[in-house]
């Protein structure tokens, strides 16, 4: 077994040092190659062979099997018939009673709470001491820079 590996290993070396001195123009080889080969020719030939021709046995594969037969076997069967279930669903829960119960419960009223928050703040206050601050006054920088544009 290492003798093997060893043989190998040895020869794997050997490729990689002594094969760039050999190397054939792989370009100029595969151009020489796709002369010897006709493919259209090749492509004649397999067609012409008992190749598989998909469109065929699809075609045949589709007339042997009865879509709507199977269907109506699987509904016979113990298959879910989910347009059933779904009816046997709905009836069981009464909607405009869940909702009820639900607006009954603690929920959020964010109608409620915002109106409550909207009052807790005065927005004009809170815009004047803004302006008081170091924060842009876009109006007057507008007006500043039309004014320099208007002197230019």
């Amino acid at each position: 077994m290492k003798r093997t590996v060893l043989f190998i290993l040895t020869a794997a070396i050997a490729t990689a040092t002594v094969s760039p001195a050999f190397a054939a123009n792989f370009r100029e080889l595969r151009e020489e190659n796709l002369n010897k080969v006709d493919f259209d020719q090749l492509r004649d030939d397999n067609l012409d062979k008992d190749a598989v021709n998909f469109d065929r046995l699809r075609e045949e594969n589709l007339n042997k099997v009865d879509f709507d037969q199977l269907r109506d076997d699987n509904l016979d069967k113990d298959a879910v018939n989910f347009d059933r279930l779904r009816e046997e669903n709905l009836n069981k829960v009464d909607f405009d009673q869940l909702r009820d119960e639900n607006l009954d419960k603690d929920a959020v009223n964010f109608d409620r709470l915002r109106e409550e928050n909207l009052s807790k703040v005065d927005f004009d206050q809170l815009r004047d001491d803004n302006l008081d601050k170091d924060a842009v006054n876009f109006d007057q920088l507008r007006e500043e820079n039309l004014n320099k544009a208007n002197e230019a």
